[in-house]
């Protein structure tokens, strides 16, 4: 897969595993992959469903934990480096824009924002005070480049790191059309290409889904920005159980039906 992708293709795929939304909780991830360790098959793939940092203190050692499973991953029989995907939540597509904030308008406010919606711990994470970020948003589009600059090297200081976040894609489905796997949610209303801050941020008519979306048996989603908690419908799903806000992390394995085979809350 080339990191010009948008979209994960499972091939191949019988049992697909997805998480939920981690939110940096690293105890919980650990045991989860212990779990999941002792249950995955050969040809199982495997899905995270985004927000994997952000709100939890614990970014540094949460990516460092997801490359060790994905080494772990990879040495299953028959395993290739396309069977396992992380799409980017709505705190990874916060983290991408911040890399990129020098062409923001306002850069300021919109720093300020994404602090009230947790990107701060990552930040401080790969070292960063966000007061001192602050000053130098005020200071122009080249002092922030310098700066946006020296959060890149920062964050290759950490082996790995750099080539995940480039690795995160929009959305996965498996290579027959059967299952799509979100972050937040779709436009109903949008083709697949067209989806935007839906990915991130969900969308009211997801929950009301009445038909198949796309051709899709089921669109199954690991982020639940609205609360509203677990689903599973008709034609979606949300597998968010709240980790990073007192919540269990949900795992859940499911066949090309639709049908969940598999599952467990840590």
């Amino acid at each position: 897969m080339s990191s010009t992708e948008a979209f994960a293709v499972l091939r191949h795929s019988r049992r697909i595993w997805a998480m939920a939304a981690i939110h940096a909780e690293i105890d919980r991830l650990r045991d989860a992959h212990n779990e999941l360790a002792a249950r995955l098959l050969p040809g199982d793939r495997m899905v995270y469903l985004g927000n994997m940092i952000g709100h939890g203190a614990a970014t540094i050692a949460t990516l460092d934990e997801l490359l060790a499973f994905r080494r772990d991953f990879l040495c299953l029989p028959g395993a290739e480096p396309d069977d396992i995907v992380y799409l980017r939540g709505a705190q990874e597509e916060m983290w991408r824009k911040l890399l990129q904030i020098q062409f923001a308008p306002g850069p300021g406010e919109v720093f300020d924002w994404m602090l009230r919606h947790g990107l701060e711990p990552i930040l401080r994470g790969y070292g960063m005070e966000p007061a001192q970020v602050r000053g130098i948003l005020r200071e122009g589009a080249l002092g922030i480049s310098r700066w946006t600059n020296s959060l890149r090297a920062a964050i290759r200081k950490h082996p790995g790191h750099d080539d995940l976040f480039g690795c995160f894609r929009r959305a996965a489905y498996s290579e027959g059309g059967e299952l799509l796997f979100v972050h937040a949610g779709i436009d109903p209303a949008a083709p697949l290409a067209k989806q935007s801050d839906h990915l991130w941020w969900g969308s009211p008519a997801f929950r009301n889904l009445d038909q198949p979306y796309a051709g899709f048996r089921r669109v199954i989603s690991g982020g639940n920005p609205r609360g509203e908690g677990t689903h599973l419908d008709a034609f979606t799903c949300c597998i968010d159980g709240g980790a990073g806000f007192g919540g269990p992390l949900n795992v859940a394995c499911f066949s090309l039906d639709g049908a969940i085979v598999e599952s467990f809350a840590i």
